[in-house]
């Protein structure tokens, strides 16, 4: 292994640190649009994980290999069907979720192909999100940083779309987290916060 996982690295993404307290030392880790395995190689050093990251660019796959992270190349739109049930405890999909077209289909792998999963997105019902959009524009924002013409997000929604998603999926919802610039938001969380990290299950029989 190259040198340790640099803690401003970390710091720059809040959702990184709450999936670390999430996923328990020695899990197997299947991280989805995984990017440069940077998340998966802080998880392969601090809590002792096994898995795999899934990335679909060039450029992602070789930063995985320089970054010591197990790689395959996978497009994501194609589905999990290579990966058995109940293969992995945890499979993670960081910030990926807005920027993919069968997201139910997506969310509903990752369940069947892991005991539990955790998401990370923005959120579109931020008030500042909100506000942009009654002044007649698509929002720009730290969490939402494209414009209309070049985003790659093709779905946006906000906390409470996802959690009535959850409800009519079966899914059980075992943690949440909601974030503004790295400060948790407890009050008015679908309104204040910009970020929202998701620990969730199947439903027992769902």
């Amino acid at each position: 292994m190259s040198a340790a996982f640099s803690p401003p690295q970390l710091e720059a993404r809040s959702d990184f640190r709450a999936i670390a307290r999430w996923v328990r030392s020695g899990a197997s880790v299947l991280d989805l649009g995984c990017g440069d395995g940077l998340l998966l190689r802080h998880l392969i050093e601090t809590k002792q994980v096994r898995g795999y990251g899934v990335e679909i660019a060039d450029a992602g796959i070789l930063a995985c290999v320089k970054n010591g992270v197990n790689v395959i190349q996978s497009d994501l739109e194609r589905g999990l069907a290579g990966f058995d049930a109940a293969s992995f405890d945890c499979v993670i999909l960081s910030q990926t979720l807005q920027a993919v077209r069968h997201t139910e289909e997506i969310v509903l792998e990752m369940l069947r192909v892991g005991r539990e999963a955790i998401v990370t997105f923005p959120n579109f019902g931020h008030w500042q999100q909100r506000l942009q959009v009654a002044a007649g524009r698509m929002p720009v924002s730290k969490a939402l940083p494209y414009q209309w013409y070049d985003t790659p997000n093709v779905h946006l929604f906000t906390i409470r779309d996802f959690e009535n998603f959850c409800h009519g999926h079966a899914i059980r919802v075992l943690e949440r987290l909601v974030l503004h610039e790295g400060r948790r938001v407890r009050f008015l969380p679908n309104l204040r916060g910009s970020l929202a990290v998701f620990r969730f299950e199947k439903w027992a029989g769902g």
